[in-house]
């Protein structure tokens, strides 16, 4: 990316609230998302799938069971359905449109959770103006692709394994490609394998590329983490977070404090 995309431009270190910050408040819920800002969060990361009529919704799992008791999939539903069915907390399930639109100062990574997903998000995003405050992101290559085969080059996301792997590499003095991507969301471990190092976190520096990690709830990982110089912390435990950034002066957050 040529020019510092609109998602990254902040200061940094940069907190984030995972699934708004699912060990504080029922996750990806309103209630989540409204923690994290009164908290003073800019920016969270949630997931998202596609019903069968091809509305974006906000869910970790591609089934009900784990947050409602209902063991039906997503997929399975249309959204008149889905819209009836409550969390173990009472919350709906969101929409995409509804949460862009009920947050308009939020910046939002998405992971994308279903092959489906893409074109519906992409329509939600677009309808919403929001693609200068959103990134994307999946394990698999090929939703964020058909993500960026709409939404072009002004779409902000994190490759999956190959290319995380390539600025791996680099840190050992591998040649690394112009990256496509401003920023790798990672976590600190992978299969036993140290993914976030001092080496890492450096090459992606000398590549104009944001390392975020998650899911961090220590706090003393975090401490560890931020003293890497890593760009942002994932957490499902924002309180937690946003005292330690507080107490290293580093906090940058920003609407009411909790």
């Amino acid at each position: 990316m040529s020019a510092r995309h609109p998602f990254l431009d902040h200061c940094r270190p940069l907190a984030v609230a995972h699934r708004g910050g699912s060990l504080e408040a029922e996750e990806n819920t309103v209630a989540a998302f409204q923690h994290a800002v009164d908290l003073g969060y800019s920016h969270v990361e949630t997931d998202v799938h596609a019903t069968r009529d091809g509305v974006a919704v906000i869910h970790h799992d591609p089934t009900l069971e784990r947050m409602t008791g209902d063991p039906r999939a997503i997929a399975d539903l249309d959204w008149a359905e889905l819209a009836l069915i409550r969390t173990r907390g009472g919350a709906a399930i969101p929409r995409v449109d509804a949460f862009l639109a009920d947050f308009p100062a939020l910046k939002i990574t998405f992971e994308l959770k279903c092959d489906r997903v893409a074109a519906p998000l992409a329509a939600a995003i677009t309808r919403a103006d929001a693609l200068g405050r959103v990134c994307v992101g999946s394990f698999s290559a090929a939703r964020t692709a058909a993500m960026r085969r709409i939404l072009g080059n002004a779409l902000c996301w994190s490759p999956a394994y190959a290319g995380v792997g390539v600025l791996w590499l680099a840190g050992f003095g591998l040649p690394m490609p112009r990256a496509a991507f401003g920023v790798v969301q990672v976590p600190p471990v992978f299969r036993g394998i140290p993914v976030v190092t001092r080496r890492f976190v450096a090459a992606a520096t000398r590549c104009g590329v944001d390392v975020q990690v998650w899911t961090v709830n220590d706090p003393d990982q975090m401490a560890h983490l931020l003293d890497l110089g890593v760009g942002a912390i994932m957490t499902d435990r924002p309180r937690v977070l946003r005292d330690l950034l507080m107490a290293r002066g580093q906090w940058r957050g920003t609407g009411a404090m909790g």
